[in-house]
């Protein structure tokens, strides 16, 4: 097998790996892209195969999914190491996809189009 032949299998197992778990933890393309650091663009392509992580995105991308590195690399298989490629507590809403969404686009928020997000979010929560 060439050096090439090599990287492009390579780069196909990471996506895989990377898809498998990013769809397991119920996360976007954009979620994996803003924990790990990079353009939701250039997830996307690494997710296809098309590209191949440098290592230090590798490990982010492993850190941010909970995905072993073996796994990463297709040296073994999610359901060898335990399948469990992320555990998410019901009861912990800041893992929910819609409250990722919520905060990516407060974090684009001028500071008194916050103090407004504030007091609509007050008016419509139930009071004490």
């Amino acid at each position: 097998m060439s050096r090439q032949q090599l990287e492009r299998r390579l780069a196909a197992s990471v996506g895989e790996a990377a898809r498998s778990a990013r769809m397991s933890a119920g996360l976007t393309q954009a979620d994996v892209a803003e924990r790990v650091g990079i353009a939701a663009e250039v997830y996307g392509r690494m997710e296809r195969g098309r590209m191949m992580p440098s290592v230090p995105t590798l490990f982010r991308l492993c850190l941010a999914l909970r995905l072993s590195a073996d796994v990463g690399m297709g040296l073994v298989t999610a359901a060898s190491v335990g399948a469990a490629l992320w555990e998410e507590d019901s009861k912990d809403k800041d893992h929910l996809p819609e409250m990722r969404r919520l905060l990516r686009t407060l974090r684009r928020m001028s500071r008194g189009q916050l103090k407004l997000m504030n007091q609509v979010a007050s008016a419509i929560l139930p009071q004490r």
